[in-house]
């Protein structure tokens, strides 16, 4: 698949600008109202960090890589997109000669984009593993975000916090459970209003027909949590769905969920602002039934202890079901995928010249330091200082022709 240069350029700069401040004028966070006064944690963030994304940004000392134009091409993870999006913009506001272009295909595409040579770099919600690291033993993997994947459903009146486990979601995509009012889901509700007005209708699932890393985060979740779903489907990017509808992308999902009544679908928490979608509390090993916000998101962050370096094995680092009363379970780090040695990726324009290898790491260097601010505006979390380090040691060990490179 040979991918576009020129699909995401400055003359959609405006769309994706328009992305970021419906995304931001949203909120920074679900204004989460559940029906339940009993053991639901709902964090606030304020709204300040919202409030202009595109003016917030403070310019980092990184320096314009050439005067020379450079066109560089990206594609996978749409978990991502609406970040990505936002950083695209700001970054060829400040450099006007740097053109980042990034297609959301989803995390599957994205990897086999990279694999195949066709884009300077992949994005992905889930790591690189097994016959993928076969594949690129040069690949270095840079986490670049985190954040949370939300199980969003369409119930008329039924407001934002119905109280939902792993089990009893699994059930759902087992098509064990099937009705709205099933005794399971019931069962839950600590609120009599939401446990009365939950209907007498069957469920209609939506999950995602391509490869997912958000697939991969939400199964990981269901295999934790769920004995029948870890023995008859498991964890992946993409999985053998026993029931349900497939959409394509988290906004093909969004799309689905907000549209039609009665559903139910997991998204990314930017795409559950951005479309104002109802979404549940999910109890967390502590016992808590928690909302998804920035900072029940955050939480999941704090003790995530030793990890590889950028040549390392990801495929063991999981931010599910971290502890903490107050820590939403389902979290994810999205992961950009570069090679160490950039004259492997010919054809590429970070593998033709010392110019366009030298765009792509100062681009990736912005945003391992100054694009994290964008980030909370848009409710995901800034990485922590620990995974700034990592990536600021593998971007300083990318080469090309064996010369290092200027990374700010």
């Amino acid at each position: 698949m040979k991918f576009n240069r020129k699909a995401v350029s400055t003359s959609t700069a405006g769309l994706a600008i328009a992305l970021v401040i419906v995304i931001a004028a949203a909120g920074a966070y679900i204004a989460l109202n559940p029906a339940t006064t009993q053991k639901v944690t709902t964090t606030s963030v304020s709204t300040a960090v919202s409030t202009s994304v595109s003016t917030s940004i403070v310019v980092s000392t990184v320096s314009s890589s050439s005067a020379q134009s450079e066109s560089l091409a990206g594609a996978g993870s749409t978990f991502v997109f609406p970040l990505m999006s936002a950083w695209t913009v700001q970054y060829h506001n400040l450099f006007s000669n740097i053109q980042v272009n990034y297609q959301s295909i989803g995390s599957g595409g994205g990897i086999a984009a990279f694999e195949g040579h066709t884009v300077d770099f992949g994005a992905s919600d889930a790591p690189l593993k097994g016959a993928d690291i076969t594949k690129t033993p040069n690949a270095l993997t840079l986490p670049i975000t985190i954040g949370a994947v939300t199980v969003a459903y369409n119930i008329p009146k039924i407001p934002n916090g119905i109280l939902l486990t792993g089990s009893v979601v699994a059930d759902i995509y087992l098509g064990k459970v099937t009705m709205w009012n099933d005794p399971e889901i019931v069962g839950l509700q600590t609120n009599a209003t939401t446990a009365g007005n939950l209907p007498a209708k069957s469920i209609l699932v939506v999950h995602r027909s391509d490869g997912s890393g958000t697939t991969f985060t939400f199964t990981g979740f269901l295999s934790a949590d769920s004995s029948s779903w870890n023995s008859t489907i498991g964890q992946g990017k993409t999985v053998a769905w026993p029931v349900g509808l497939g959409a394509a992308g988290n906004e093909g999902v969004a799309g689905v969920v907000r549209g039609t009544q009665y559903t139910i679908g997991y998204v990314e928490l930017a795409y559950a602002i951005q479309n104002k979608m109802t979404v549940a509390a999910i109890k967390n090993p502590s016992g808590s039934f928690v909302l998804p916000t920035l900072t029940t998101s955050a939480a999941a962050a704090q003790n995530i202890g030793a990890l590889p370096t950028g040549l390392g094995d990801w495929s063991k680092v999981n931010l599910l079901n971290q502890p903490g009363a107050t820590t939403y379970p389902i979290v994810t780090f999205v992961y950009l995928f570069v090679y160490k040695e950039l004259n492997v990726n010919t054809g590429q324009t970070s593998g033709t010249s010392l110019a366009g290898s030298t765009a792509l790491v100062q681009f990736f260097w912005w945003l391992d330091h100054t694009g994290q601010q964008t980030s909370s505006g848009l409710s995901y979390v800034p990485l922590p200082p620990n995974v700034v380090t990592i990536n600021e040691q593998s971007l300083s060990s990318i080469t090309y022709n064996g010369q290092t490179l200027t990374t700010h």
